[in-house]
């Protein structure tokens, strides 16, 4: 069952993505912030834990759990060090796939070119 949910959580969030971009004047670069955000609310309200427990890696592939990243590391280094931890800890727990996306779209960059 977790492998079901967690293909329906990953559908659902492109299912909606995809009704944005096809029914505003949003581009991709908006909706990817947007669920950011909505990823970032959620597990201020606790919500985003109770949805990771129930689709497993689905909640934790799509964009949306890289704003929970942000908080939910933020709010662990705040709770341990104080308020100085806000600013230390939002990368802490993101900055593998921070250091990752650099790296490879710097390798890609090197490989082609763009268009004009």
């Amino acid at each position: 069952m977790t492998y079901l949910y967690a293909f329906l959580f990953c559908g659902i969030v492109c299912l909606i993505s995809q009704i944005i971009l096809d029914n505003t004047k949003l581009t991709p670069g908006h909706v990817t912030s947007l669920f950011v955000v909505i990823g970032a609310f959620l597990d201020i309200f606790g919500i985003y834990d109770k949805i990771v427990l129930y689709a497993g890696a689905g909640a934790l592939v799509p964009i949306t759990s890289f704003g929970h990243l942000l908080v939910h590391g933020a709010m662990d280094m705040a709770g341990n060090i104080g308020i100085l931890g806000l600013t230390m800890g939002l990368f802490d727990l993101t900055a593998a796939g921070i250091s990752v996306a650099i790296v490879l779209a710097f390798l890609l960059a090197l490989v082609f070119k763009p268009k004009h």
